[in-house]
């Protein structure tokens, strides 16, 4: 059946245009067939569909890409936010009471809190997401955890090498081997990707070379955290291997922005995590205007990021990292599935899936204009209208 969204007022089709790399129409229309977009045009040169709904001079922008999140997990670290919010430092090791918890649930009790929150990130206009394991970090846990991800989507990453776990805290090199070795035979038939965190209180540059050599050559395609505790090697680590993003970047020297800005690599900011942690908001201008290929997710998890919202993140980014809303809506989107090195999400042109959002707005503007007000109108994920 094919569907046609109409008296669109704003549309953002992520199509470059002239000097606009958003391609904006104004007073427009898409027709939908399947799962597919079929045509983009003005309203007034709309084809005939078997449906019609009228967008009622609102905005369409393609579904978000959230191309970085951690949604597979047990627990809850409220009490972790709360100590921070006292004044307490974030560092990485509160990961291992992620990993107690999780090990602990069932995978019915993991597979139930994994849809609630694919739910409530789909309600706020994300179509597509990235999911992570990490809160495993044993052989039979890490298995499961990207098994679970792989039912809800193509895009899982193997993070076994997210902190090293309690029991190998005095043999990390150990617990290296153990990820290149037994844990990704176990993993890789489930992953796309193989992601390390490299940083201090995690895996050294030479431990996570190690890492993403070996997912290379089991068929994976690198990403990497870095630079979100401080200045390190995990940029240009990343840049070096071809990695489709480095996330965080909080703490990027004028090398980093340089390696990044000559290379295929995204750089995935995640304004949640500055906000829950109180850490520096990275100035995506700097970045932006360096030539550097940026995109925004949420990275959704228990301790730094416990939101699923990419308009909250939006509206962050704008505020508070210099990013214009044009900017931002791209980042939430094409930059995302630039992250994710697709070609058929992110935008809306003909050929593309129908992934879209009809915002209850006149223009994507509002998503920064009015922080917190749920703004979603309606969602298509592959042309089938789910909410």
């Amino acid at each position: 059946m094919s569907t046609l969204i109409t008296n669109i007022a704003e549309l953002t089709t992520n199509v470059p245009s002239g000097d606009d790399p958003t391609g904006v129409l104004r007073d427009a229309a898409v027709l939908i067939d399947g799962e597919r977009i079929a045509w983009v045009g003005a309203a007034t040169d709309a084809p005939i569909a078997d449906e019609v709904v009228d967008a009622d001079a609102r905005a369409v922008i393609p579904g978000f890409v959230d191309s970085h999140s951690h949604l597979v997990f047990a627990g809850d670290r409220a009490a972790e936010f709360e100590a921070r919010m006292a004044g307490q430092r974030y560092a990485a090791g509160g990961i291992r009471s992620t990993v107690a918890a999780t090990r602990a649930a069932s995978d019915d009790e993991l597979r139930s809190r994994l849809r609630r929150f694919l739910a409530e990130m789909r309600a706020q206009g994300t179509t597509t997401v990235e999911i992570k394991s990490g809160y495993g970090l044993s052989v039979a846990d890490e298995e499961r955890l990207v098994r679970l991800a792989a039912e809800v989507t193509p895009e899982v990453t193997f993070l076994g090498a997210h902190v090293v776990p309690a029991e190998y805290a005095d043999r990390p090199d150990a617990y290296v081997d153990l990820v290149v070795g037994l844990m990704l035979d176990a993993c890789a038939p489930h992953s796309r990707w193989i992601d390390v965190f490299c940083e201090t209180g995690a895996f050294t540059v030479e431990q996570s070379r190690r890492v993403l050599e070996a997912g290379i050559a089991r068929g994976l395609a690198p990403r990497v955290h870095a630079s979100q505790l401080g200045p390190g090697e995990g940029v240009r680590l990343a840049v070096e291997l071809g990695a489709a993003s480095v996330d965080h970047g909080t703490y990027l020297t004028d090398d980093d922005v340089q390696a990044l800005a000559a290379s295929d690599t995204v750089l995935t900011l995640l304004p949640g995590v500055e906000f829950s942690t109180r850490q520096p908001y990275p100035d995506a201008r700097r970045l932006i205007d360096a030539g550097v290929t940026v995109a925004l997710a949420c990275d959704t998890n228990p301790g730094s990021s416990f939101t699923s919202s990419m308009p909250f993140c939006i509206a962050v980014a704008v505020r508070d990292m210099g990013m214009t809303p044009a900017e931002a809506v791209w980042a939430a989107t094409a930059g995302g599935a630039a992250a994710l090195r697709r070609e058929d999400i992110g935008r809306v042109a003909p050929g593309a899936r129908a992934d879209l959002v009809l915002l209850d707005a006149p223009t994507r503007v509002h998503l920064a204009y009015r922080p917190g007000v749920p703004l979603v109108g309606a969602v298509w994920k592959d042309g089938v209208r789910a909410a």
